[in-house]
């Protein structure tokens, strides 16, 4: 993913809930075309702020063994007000279950009191190496990028 939509990991609770936070700014790019008379976040940056926040409790909970912590499926997603610069998302994600391949959350993304993204998530989980072994080194490539990520997050 080109965009980062976390900003910070604010609380993690191993394998159950996490809770982060995105600060919306006039500066990211995507905002400029989305609307240039009323930027607001793209609402599926808004629903991918949420399947990043899952994919870092797979991450933490499994120790970061599977390189790839992809969406499978989105379901129930309900779009309820805009983002807009100047506003902090804090997004909630709480675990139904974390298996070896896969797993399933639900999660809110609230600016205030106020609700703007809801969503039932599944992701699925892998290495590349799975597929072609030649991949291996790809995969402890993208491991160790997304280890120092989380240390950068958390701090």
């Amino acid at each position: 993913m080109k965009f980062v939509l976390i900003d910070k990991i604010v609380s993690l609770d191993s394998g159950n809930e996490i809770t982060a936070v995105k600060s919306v700014s006039l500066a990211e790019e995507y905002l400029g075309d989305h609307f240039p008379a009323f930027p607001v976040l793209p609402g599926v940056l808004l629903l991918e702020g949420l399947i990043e926040s899952a994919s870092w409790l797979v991450r933490e909970k499994q120790g970061f063994s599977n390189s790839m912590v992809l969406l499978e499926q989105a379901r129930n997603v309900k779009y309820k007000s805009f983002a807009v610069p100047g506003m902090q998302i804090k997004y909630t994600v709480k675990a139904k279950m974390i298996e070896e391949n896969v797993s399933s959350f639900t999660g809110v993304g609230k600016c205030g009191d106020k609700t703007i993204v809801e969503a039932k998530l599944s992701l699925r989980h892998f290495n590349l190496s799975q597929e072609n072994p030649k991949m291996a080194s790809v995969d402890g490539t993208v491991v160790e990028n997304m280890k120092q990520r989380f240390k950068l997050l958390t701090a």
